[in-house]
């Protein structure tokens, strides 16, 4: 019986084998092509291949990334630039070391009364775009740089010529005397999206070439404070000192960035928040300087801010787009065009303005001398308006509008401080003064501690409440020096800033 059991088993256990033999030779057989077969659970989709971008051989990558960053490495320069600067001596520092008596007993061995010029040096990076030499990087690599010098990767050096310079986007271009160099071609940064893979390449704290790889973490980034013009590409990439300049590449090796800042949070190194200037700002900059060794933007005349939902409820607008004007400065296209403070700009030449910085932006890179049609809100509705753009003078301010801070407080930047402002900076809503919207690193305000969110109340005992009462403030000081009550946070203290 048992015997007769085992057998029957066994004859079963055979069955399945081949069943499962026959039906997995089906399922073999029917796998090599299951297009136009539906699959359980899941409607039937039809895949989509993107339009833009060359396709990249996965082979290629068997090893990594060396088949693209091989070919685009020769083309990114190390640079050096140095200045004279005056040196600081001690005595000039403190009063207690000019004393008579310390003199008599110390001698001047503590300071001298003239010191000597010192020479400060700048390290960085640079990107080679023509084949005979031209390099562009950023301007604050070469700032008042009296000797360029650049170092190419087969170990050559070039004393290098600074074609031109654009400080608002902190772009400069340099050209060296060389032949059949390499370059790297350029992308379009336009079509980056958040997420796609790219490359960081510089010389970082001098140590030699460098490869960073990265994803692209935002775009069009702006209000950063770090320049006038900003449409910065945010990556994750590693980018340190030294790196400013440098090449930001795509995946099939395309400049799609200059590398120029990073968000430190005070340790001085990368957090993985870094910033590079788009190659299509960087392209335009460039050929202007080329062309014409400055750069020509576009003008209307008018300060502006963004629409906030506060703002857009009570100017009746139902979107929270557009930017406001906040004061048009007289004698301007805005002006003759007749806009007014309260208008609201929704678009230019049929295109939608999200924001103040990207109205800012379009606006400086139309040339002088364009017609462009604007949509504007007022008193409730719609109505659409044509002016002719001026040149942006060398005094305008960053947003367009009028001449910046003479005197004392040049380098600053102010707004009028409205009551949703005044919120944000934890002021009541009857506060009054203006608001600083930026201060210059190397301004004497800055060395006074004043910076961006401070409000300023009296300019030399005078109470100030908007941006005109300041200007004619400060216009009455001329080149003095300036006393200022100043409210941070809703405490007031008073500020001397002297006048260079």
């Amino acid at each position: 019986m048992n015997q007769e059991v085992l057998k029957i088993r066994r004859w079963v256990a055979a069955v399945v084998i081949v069943a499962a033999l026959a039906v997995g030779g089906i399922l073999t057989q029917g796998m090599k092509d299951w297009s136009g077969h539906s699959v359980m659970g899941a409607g039937k989709a039809t895949p989509t291949i993107a339009s833009e971008g060359s396709p990249v051989s996965l082979g290629a990558f068997a090893n990594g990334f060396s088949s693209v960053l091989k070919p685009a490495l020769p083309a990114v320069v190390n640079i050096r630039s140095s200045k004279v600067v005056k040196a600081r001596g001690v005595g000039s520092m403190s009063p207690f070391f000019n004393d008579p008596m310390f003199r008599q007993f110390f001698g001047d061995q503590f300071g001298q009364r003239n010191p000597q010029p010192e020479r400060e040096q700048s390290l960085g990076s640079g990107v080679i775009i023509t084949t005979d030499g031209t390099i562009v990087t950023n301007n604050h690599v070469i700032d008042g740089a009296t000797d360029i010098k650049v170092s190419l990767s087969d170990k050559r050096e070039f004393k290098a010529r600074l074609v031109g310079t654009d400080p608002k986007t902190d772009v400069a271009v340099l050209k060296i005397d060389a032949d059949n160099l390499p370059t790297l071609p350029l992308g379009n940064s336009s079509a980056l999206q958040v997420g796609d893979l790219i490359f960081a390449i510089g010389d970082p704290f001098g140590i030699g070439e460098t490869a960073t790889m990265g994803i692209v973490s935002a775009t069009g980034r702006g209000g950063m404070g770090i320049e006038t013009y900003e449409n910065f590409i945010q990556t994750d990439a590693a980018i340190n000192p030294g790196n400013s300049g440098g090449a930001m590449i795509d995946l099939h090796g395309n400049l799609v960035g200059i590398n120029t800042a990073i968000l430190s949070g005070g340790s001085g190194g990368n957090q993985g928040i870094g910033f590079a200037i788009p190659i299509n700002m960087a392209r335009n900059v460039m050929d202007q300087i080329v062309a014409h060794g400055k750069v020509v933007r576009g003008y209307i005349g008018v300060r502006i801010q963004d629409v906030t939902p506060d703002i857009a409820k009570q100017f009746g607008l139902n979107e929270t787009h557009g930017a406001l004007i906040g004061d048009v400065t007289p004698d301007t296209p805005g002006a003759r065009a007749g806009l007014k403070r309260g208008d609201i700009i929704l678009t230019v030449n049929g295109q939608e303005t999200t924001d103040a910085n990207q109205l800012h932006l379009e606006i400086a890179q139309i040339a002088p001398g364009t017609s462009i049609k604007l949509k504007i809100w007022r008193d409730g509705r719609a109505q659409d308006t044509t002016l002719t753009l001026a040149e942006l003078p060398e005094t305008a301010e960053k947003t367009g509008s009028s001449e910046e801070s003479s005197g004392a407080l040049e380098g600053v930047e102010v707004e009028n401080l409205t009551p949703d402002i005044a919120k944000d900076l934890n002021l009541p809503a009857s506060a009054h003064g203006v608001v600083i919207d930026s201060v210059d690193p190397s301004s004497a305000a800055a060395t006074q501690g004043l910076g961006r969110g401070d409000v300023i109340q009296e300019v030399n005992h005078k109470t100030v409440s908007n941006v005109d009462e300041y200007r004619r403030a400060l216009g009455s000081a001329g080149n003095h020096s300036v006393l200022l009550l100043v409210n941070h946070g809703g405490s007031t203290r008073y500020v001397v800033v002297e006048a260079h």
